[in-house]
């Protein structure tokens, strides 16, 4: 954990965190721009509902989940409904408790290492509910020396800022023998994960899947639930933390993983440990819910033998599409379908390293898919194709409920903003945030959250918060994100509090407000809570401001979160909804604790 001055590619923190009002480049205040004129939303926010037969809203109440018809819910929902202005409401809430404690583990056979493991496993329990439920879930810091929280990753979190579980924007720590609740509705269906947002902890074990079953875009007969496939450090998190930082500052790239976990577990390069193994029945289609929860390693997946059909992208319901290999950035999840076609025998599941990515592991990950009936023994199954070799989100990834993403404003606005020239985080004071990633950095302080100064009513940010303000409520909002610095590296950019649209990217390429923007899609682009911003490239993104909160989006390789890269959002701060109960308690502890003699202080961005 670290924040000082980085070099080269690195990022470079604030030298100070000076208090200071949000500067006027650091304020969307809409298309009319700044007080002084009528501020008047752009297009509604709300999808504009294609006329395809396919993507109309389905209100048959007879109709019900099955696996002839996985596209229907209950209760007139479907796979057709927008999530975004209505869900079921089930009524139910399912309780879950988390204990988080300082351990070891082994899952590869290679050595014991110390790990932060939830109920002592790892990966942590999934948790399981239905669309509309609601979920509360109890954590216990059982760990002697490390505060820690909970983000939930991709949930909207609608109305509950509170419980996006970012230490020092929306919380502070919890401190060592404390408990909190998280409580929230689930308004999205589909795989997920959740995972502490304390500095690179989550590297060492904490985190685990979190499965909201709903309707899909394509019938499937058995749920193979969650499968994690992330890099594996014989080091921990924070030792190759370290090292990465170490390397940055000689313009080195972070150290390579050891190993590929698949699900938790496989062979070591020596030999040791053991392959999972997943059983399955000819003739059956099966869902698999993938989730690449790596610290440093974009990784791509097949299962030699079967097609994948791909139904989803994070949480939004795709048009299915099939594809031999499935590249996922960290913290990107995609649920797909296959089917249980071939000679009943021993099939290899893939999990490979992306090199285009710059992504390093010593050893592929590998488990096995097994029919019923075959075998005993490792597969010697071949891919159906040659590995991939690029670093691009799937394509093509078409929402099932269809959206208009207007591009009158943008356009409009684009058209005057400088080129060539993204000096951090900046806005033009309308609807566009330009921010060049490389120039500036975010440095939380775990004792007073940004959710604290909201509720004091104090707008003396420091500078080192990184921040934008959002001031009007129901407006679309565009994200110019561009890498300005050699050399270049991709970034898997991921969103709080919301989802975006994809508008566009481009690698190796400077946005060119004259030229760039004829390349957009703004009729039904790709939607998702994480896209990869291209190397040495742009990434346009875009969201409506209609969820008030304190919110973060960063890169989700953990040591470049670790060392700053992020910018978080202040969301129609005036409607921010009021602290969950225990929120004072929480950072009085932690405020206790922190201010003893605690065995680490932050040393990083905290995030």
């Amino acid at each position: 954990m670290r924040a000082e001055k980085l070099l080269g590619i690195c990022l470079i923190f604030f030298q100070a965190s000076l208090a200071a009002q949000i500067p006027p480049d650091h304020i969307l205040w809409g298309p009319k721009g700044p007080p002084g004129a009528t501020l008047v939303p752009m297009v509604s926010p709300t999808p504009t509902v294609s006329t395809t037969p396919a993507l109309v809203e389905e209100r048959d109440t007879v109709c019900t989940n099955s696996p002839t018809h996985r596209n229907c819910w209950a209760n007139g929902f479907s796979v057709a409904t927008d999530f975004d202005t209505k869900w079921p409401n089930t009524g139910n809430t399912v309780h879950y408790d988390l204990e988080i404690t300082n351990t070891t583990c082994n899952p590869d056979g290679a050595s014991a290492r110390t790990c932060l493991l939830i109920n002592n496993q790892y990966p942590g329990p999934t948790i399981q509910a239905n669309w509309g439920d609601t979920l509360s879930v109890t954590v216990k810091n059982s760990m002697q020396d490390n505060g820690t929280g909970i983000h939930w990753h991709g949930m909207r979190q609608l109305g509950t800022v509170g419980m996006d579980g970012v230490d020092g924007i929306t919380e502070c720590p919890l401190a060592p023998g404390k408990s909190k609740t998280y409580t929230f509705k689930l308004t999205q269906h589909g795989t997920t994960w959740y995972h502490s947002h304390f500095s690179a902890q989550y590297g060492d074990g904490l985190l685990g899947a979190l499965v909201i079953n709903g309707p899909a875009t394509s019938n499937y007969d058995v749920d193979l639930g969650s499968y994690t496939v992330t890099d594996w450090f014989y080091k921990s998190a924070f030792v190759e933390s370290i090292v990465a930082n170490t390397n940055l500052q000689n313009n080195g790239g972070p150290p390579a993983g050891d190993n590929i976990l698949v699900n938790g577990t496989n062979k070591n390069s020596n030999g040791g440990g053991a392959y999972g193994r997943v059983s399955i029945v000819k003739g059956k289609k099966y869902l698999l819910r993938l989730i690449n929860t790596s610290m440093d390693a974009m990784i791509r997946v097949s299962l030699d033998g079967h097609r994948f059909t791909v139904v989803s992208s994070d949480l939004v319901p795709i048009v299915p599409y099939t594809t031999d290999w499935v590249f996922l950035g960290i913290g990107q999840r995609y649920n797909v379908i296959f089917t249980a076609n071939q000679t009943v025998d021993n099939y290899w599941f893939r999990a490979e390293a992306e090199t285009a990515c710059t992504s390093s592991v010593n050893n592929p990950g590998r488990s096995i898919f097994s029919y019923e009936g075959a075998a005993t023994g490792d597969p010697t199954s071949s891919p159906l194709s040659p590995q991939p070799s690029n670093c691009l989100d799937e394509s093509p990834l078409e929402p099932n409920f269809a959206t208009l993403v207007p591009d009158d404003d943008f356009n409009s606005q684009v058209k005057t903003l400088p080129v060539e020239k993204f000096p951090g985080v900046t806005t033009n004071g309308q609807s566009i945030v330009s921010w060049g990633i490389n120039f500036t950095a975010i440095d939380v302080d775990w004792e007073e959250p940004t959710y604290s100064y909201v509720i004091d009513q104090n707008t003396s940010y420091p500078s080192t918060a990184n921040l934008i303000q959002l001031t009007q409520q129901n407006i679309w909002t565009f994200w110019i994100i561009q890498e300005t610095t050699q050399p270049a590296i991709p970034h898997p950019i991921h969103l709080h509090g919301h989802d975006f649209f994809i508008l566009g990217s481009q690698a190796n390429t400077i946005f060119d407000p004259t030229t760039s923007p004829a390349s957009l899609k703004f009729n039904n682009p790709p939607r998702r809570d994480v896209a990869m911003l291209p190397s040495g490239g742009y990434l346009v993104i875009a969201f409506p401001t209609d969820n008030p909160g304190a919110w973060l989006m960063h890169c989700h390789i953990a040591f470049h979160v670790a060392e700053g890269l992020g910018v978080q959002f202040l969301e129609s701060v005036n409607s921010i909804p009021s602290p969950p109960a225990d929120y004072a308690t929480t950072c009085a502890d932690w405020k206790s604790y922190y201010d003893g003699n605690p065995a680490y202080k932050k040393d990083d961005s905290g995030l």
